[in-house]
């Protein structure tokens, strides 16, 4: 059982042996904002996103904060011609986590995981599954335990 002392990222990144530390913060409604609550880089604050790659199936794809998503390049990652994003309810339906909240971590279903090759190599801070939250972890730990397929996807906002 996990509670807001105690998010479910972080239970599951200590299920996994990830040394992390939980960062809380107040309200925060954008990315520049989570940055500074969370004292980091905007890079640093990556976004998990949910990706439909065709019905009932969805992989994460981890961005840094300051990029957005290449779909050309994830397209072609993924060997598909379409891709889609999964409203709020779906996207609850399938991790468990609101938007806002959404980690690798403990989510609710098992999903492949993407990251951009950007995040190796530091420090990152992801979603905990609960409101101003994060996690922050060394990248490529959590990455090797995440046994994400690391690639370049995304492109400067």
């Amino acid at each position: 059982m996990t509670t807001d002392d105690h998010p479910p990222g972080a239970a599951a990144a200590e299920q996994l042996g990830l040394p992390h530390r939980v960062i809380r913060h107040g309200s925060v409604s954008s990315l520049a904002e989570a940055a500074v609550a969370r004292g980091v880089k905007p890079a640093d604050v990556v976004k998990t996103m949910v990706v439909r790659r065709g019905k009932g199936d969805f992989v994460f794809v981890l961005v840094p904060g300051d990029r957005v998503i290449s779909w050309p390049k994830l397209r072609t990652l993924l060997g598909v011609s379409r891709l889609s994003m999964p409203d709020a309810d779906e996207a609850l339906a399938v991790t468990g986590y609101r938007r806002g909240t959404i980690t690798p971590f403990g989510a609710k279903t098992a999903l492949p995981v993407i990251a951009d090759s950007l995040l190796t190599g530091r420090e990152i801070t992801l979603g905990a599954g609960v409101n101003n939250t994060a996690i922050a972890v060394d990248a490529n730990p959590a990455l090797a335990a995440l046994d994400a397929q690391i690639a370049d996807v995304t492109d400067p906002e």
